[in-house]
């Protein structure tokens, strides 16, 4: 009888909820009489800095200025970046886009549905830059972002690497300096 009744009072003495469990607190957003303004969250004081990622020049960060998408790198433009680009490329998006960008990936090739448009086609190549950004930042279609795996500068490393491929599969004999022209060989050169 003993060893029951001080089971019993061993599992009332557990089932007690500690005071800890009823500290006074605000929920988010939750009215608060305590303050003037009536709200529990405070505004952050002025000239306060942003902890990790300080967005402040919003071409970079995001790709676009003043709402529409930028035409130009806001990184510059270096092998070492189209080499970071190629490499993050090869890793995060040939799977699907494949290693030229014709939307030929080993993922599409294996069966998957509705594979991503070539990067090739006249509507992709006419494209501003900051549009490829925001398409790797926030997905597109079936594509999911990349915002939480792709570093910002090297997300525009990608798009630099993006326009290399397009260039790669479109150029013309023109686009070639004239000085560098007798040091190509192949086959017919496009016009």
């Amino acid at each position: 009888m003993k060893t029951s009744s001080s089971c019993i009072v061993l599992l009332l003495l557990a089932s007690c909820r500690q005071p800890m469990a009823n500290q006074p607190k605000y929920q988010p957003l939750q009215a608060s009489s305590f303050f003037a303004d009536g709200r529990s969250a405070r505004p952050l004081p002025a000239g306060t800095v942003a902890r990790g990622h300080l967005n402040e020049d919003s071409a970079l960060s995001t790709g676009k200025a003043n709402g529409e998408f930028v035409g130009m790198l806001p990184v510059p433009l270096t092998r070492g970046l189209l080499e970071r680009g190629r490499q993050r490329y090869d890793i995060y998006c040939s799977p699907c886009h494949g290693k030229t960008g014709d939307g030929q990936g080993l993922v599409v090739v294996r069966g998957f549905q509705r594979g991503p448009a070539s990067f090739h086609i006249d509507r992709l190549r006419a494209e501003r830059v900051g549009y490829f950004f925001d398409v790797v930042t926030n997905g597109f279609g079936a594509m999911q972002d990349y915002s939480a795996q792709i570093a910002v500068r090297d997300r525009w490393a990608i798009v630099a690497y993006i326009r290399a491929l397009q260039l790669s599969q479109n150029a013309r004999l023109t686009d070639v300096p004239e000085s560098e022209r007798n040091s190509l060989s192949g086959g017919e050169p496009r016009r």
